[in-house]
């Protein structure tokens, strides 16, 4: 993953705080974020105001800030201080949904319990024709089906920087597109430029 982190409690913050922001954007405020608040215990007994500030111009702040805190301090009274290794138990936590849990299993621990499902992953997997749900949980159902396991961990990330380089929402570039031969997307497109290409036939 390209976020910043160092350890399995920097992981755990930047995933939370990922949703909904770039990437880019959010590891330039990462660093100074965990000097600040270095660990769970830091975390969990800070002012709210305090971590607020710090998250300032983070989307969704305020309500981030409130799922951090909360969550480590969950962690520390329920997990030992220990990040939790169960999909079911990161999901218990405030903050955490089913793509957070997945990419703590897998980039934390090595360990991924299921494909992380982001618009990205979400827009290519219906391109390619990979699932014809808009569902992220039925998309990774899909996915999950046909995607041999040892790939469960790198297969969302070679969509997700395909989708930032090639395959964009709004332009896709895909005249360069290595894939566009296995494309229904692009396939179906081609078809329909085709068609509307034809020569009116003179009656």
């Amino acid at each position: 993953t390209p976020l910043f982190h160092r350890n399995i409690y920097e992981l755990f913050v930047a995933v939370v705080l990922s949703a909904q922001m770039q990437d880019e954007r959010l590891n330039k405020i990462l660093p100074k974020f965990f000097e600040k608040f270095p660990d769970l215990k830091t975390l969990a007994n800070a002012n709210i105001k305090e971590i607020e500030e710090a998250l300032k111009s983070v989307n969704y702040y305020k309500t981030k800030a409130k799922h951090l805190k909360l969550a480590a301090q969950k962690i520390l009274k329920e997990f030992n201080g220990k990040i939790p290794q169960t999909l079911e138990e990161l999901k218990s936590l405030p903050g955490v949904g089913q793509k957070t849990a997945n990419v703590i299993l897998s980039e934390g621990f090595n360990t991924p319990q299921g494909i992380v499902v982001d618009t990205h992953v979400a827009r290519l997997s219906q391109r390619l024709g990979l699932t014809k749900y808009k569902d992220p949980k039925k998309i990774e159902e899909e996915l999950k089906k046909i995607v041999p396991k040892k790939y469960w961990r790198n297969f969302p990330l070679w969509l997700i920087f395909h989708g930032r380089k090639v395959c964009k929402a709004k332009k896709p570039l895909c005249e360069g597109c290595p894939l566009k031969n296995v494309c229904k997307w692009y396939r179906e497109s081609n078809n329909e430029t085709t068609k509307q290409q034809k020569p009116i036939k003179k009656l």
